[in-house]
């Protein structure tokens, strides 16, 4: 005979791989290393691996900043070339560590959707 499960208290949850009870605002499950799938509160829906590649390849005309929402500082990069590449340098840092925001004030932190 199967009991029920007592409820769980607010912000946990089971976690898909192994069922233990986490977090649910961890991003990997303590027990296994699974992703929980969830997604950081302060996140932005914009990718982070999009960003990094057109900073990489495009940075030093904004291409990532117009991809976030910034326009008025990628129309800056474009007549500065990246700010001679330092500021297009800087950025890649940021977006690298997860410091990168878009124009809502949101960390661009999730690699893929």
């Amino acid at each position: 005979m199967s009991q029920a499960m007592p409820p769980l208290p607010p912000n946990q949850q089971f976690c898909r791989s192994c069922g233990q009870v986490i977090s649910s605002l961890a991003p990997t499950c303590p027990h296994c290393g699974a992703p929980t799938g969830s997604r950081p509160l302060d996140a932005s829906p914009k990718s982070r691996l999009a960003a990094l590649l057109l900073c990489w390849f495009l940075g030093i005309f904004g291409a990532h900043r117009f991809y976030v929402g910034k326009i008025g500082t990628a129309v800056l990069q474009i007549f500065t070339l990246g700010g001679l590449g330092i500021w297009t340098f800087i950025d890649l840092i940021m977006i690298i560590v997860g410091a990168f925001k878009d124009i809502d004030g949101r960390r661009v932190v999730v690699w893929t959707d």
